[in-house]
């Protein structure tokens, strides 16, 4: 950079810096969102390369940086993400320069017609949309053989701790962040989208329940399990960014229940005690499968629970397991929600339908095909009305052996606050029940690789959960920067 001041500034002090101290700096007129933002656009020129995980970049970033640098200092700041750059993910429109595009060719000229809602709160917030981020293309409902993190439109994306996987669908997301190439970022969830990308990447993920977050204007896959959720370095950061996306939207029926916690004190969640006394369940039945070095880091991290009070409940069994659920709600409602997205979208944007996106597929097979497109093709299949038997049958098997059965059932007849699990592990349960979890970074296998720890409790439980999330961080420590 030719501000050598500034050049030191993002070299000595941006990296980990938190959005609370961004907020400390610029209320003292110390820092700028104009810096700010220079100093991340700097950051991605740099390190992208290594990671490939910004998809697109906002041309109205610095100009909207400006503004609000003007705002603060004629009327104060809107919120705590006044001024604070932030990257989402390429499924969310936004009424801007940038494409919205799901990491498909398919949709690389489409430009949205308005913001989604989540997009539309972020920038009511004072935040600065830095760009869009890559993605598994589709939210990695492509192709059962496609990589964790590979788009057509933006390539793979990589973990910027080494040869590892960096998680899906929102991987761009998780790897700007843990790249510090931005403050925070917001991905979406459909079911581990956002909590295995931040276990890999050692962050803060928090999969909100199905209700607290607007998902009209996001690219979608399942009206039943999609929500965004924040992805931050720390717990504060992430709710700092959940806190201004909560609320109450008639275009998404389910936010009803958002009213509970429109105005909601969530800082008076951050405690360092939060784990004293709590109950926390370990249902090994959903984790058969991890390696040697993750199950001794669970073990280390239930140590580190027990050492803040927390009493481990071991040998759960929530009477279902991920197998019983399979994936035919998802296959029958993809259908029939993209072909509403699409059908709504720009008019000037040719892709009009599931069928339209398999046609333009294989009419460039070369550059669409190379993991196949066989989930495309299987959903393409159901009728879209979703009228089928096997449908209906499986969404209301899905929602009573994970909701009723499973997770609300034993938590309240077992007297357990929460579940307590190793990375992504057991996510299909919280996902079919439209409950929520957090990941907190707690450590690293012995080459490297990132290891976190969920917590996920019953529908609405977010405050609880950021409780047990922050007292954890706070006592461990587990995150290192790349």
């Amino acid at each position: 950079m030719h501000n050598k001041e500034l050049e030191s500034y993002r070299q000595e002090r941006l990296d980990e810096m938190t959005i609370e101290e961004m907020q400390e700096a610029m209320d003292k007129g110390k820092l700028t969102s104009e810096e700010l933002v220079l100093m991340y656009k700097e950051n991605i020129s740099l390190r992208d390369k290594n990671t490939d995980a910004v998809l697109e970049m906002n041309p109205d970033a610095l100009l909207t940086a400006q503004a609000l640098d003007f705002e603060r200092r004629q009327t104060g700041p809107r919120s705590a993400l006044h001024g604070i750059p932030v990257l989402v993910k390429d499924n969310m429109d936004t009424c801007d320069k940038m494409h919205t595009s799901a990491g498909s060719l398919a949709l690389k000229d489409h430009y949205a017609l308005k913001d989604a809602k989540v997009v539309e709160k972020l920038r009511q917030a004072g935040a600065v949309i830095l760009g869009k981020t890559n993605m598994t293309e589709w939210a990695n409902f492509m192709s059962d053989k496609m990589t964790n993190g590979y788009s057509s439109r933006g390539g793979q994306v990589k973990n910027p701790y080494g040869e590892f996987d960096v998680g899906g669908s929102s991987s761009g997301s998780a790897a700007a962040v843990a790249s510090n190439l931005a403050a925070g970022a917001i991905g979406t969830e459909t079911s581990g989208s956002i909590i295995n990308p931040a276990a890999q990447n050692s962050l803060v993920g928090i999969k909100p329940t199905v209700g607290l977050v607007s998902r009209s204007g996001v690219i979608p896959l399942s009206h039943t399990q999609d929500v965004p959720g924040p992805l931050g370095r720390t717990v504060a950061d992430a709710v700092a960014l959940l806190e201004v996306i909560i609320g109450i939207d008639p275009e998404d029926k389910i936010t009803a229940f958002a009213a509970q916690f429109e105005d909601y004190d969530w800082r008076s969640h951050m405690r360092k005690d939060g784990l004293q006394g709590v109950a926390l369940g370990v249902a090994r039945g959903l984790f058969k499968e991890i390696n040697d070095e993750q199950a001794e880091l669970f073990e280390q991290a239930l140590d580190a629970l027990r050492e803040c009070g927390a009493e481990i409940v071991d040998e759960v069994d929530l009477g279902v397991e991920q197998e019983d659920l399979g994936f035919a709600v998802l296959l029958h409602e993809f259908k029939a929600n993209l072909n509403a997205y699409l059908a709504k979208s720009n008019p000037d944007q040719r892709i009009r339908s599931l069928d339209d996106v398999i046609a333009f597929n294989n009419e460039h097979a070369e550059k669409m095909l190379k993991f196949g497109q066989n989930l495309l093709e299987q959903a393409n299949g159901m009728s879209g009305m979703l009228t089928e038997r096997e449908y209906v049958e499986a969404l209301e098997r899905n929602r009573f052996l994970a909701a009723e059965r499973g997770m609300k059932n034993v938590l309240e007849n077992i007297g357990v606050d929460a579940l307590v699990l190793p990375q992504d592990f057991g996510c299909n349960i919280g996902a079919a029940a439209g409950f929520p979890s957090i990941t907190v970074p707690f450590g690293f296998s012995p080459s490297g690789e990132p290891f976190g720890i969920t917590f996920a409790g019953q529908a609405f439980s977010e405050p609880t959960l950021i409780e047990y999330a922050y007292a954890f961080e706070q006592a461990v420590k587990g995150r290192r920067k790349p």
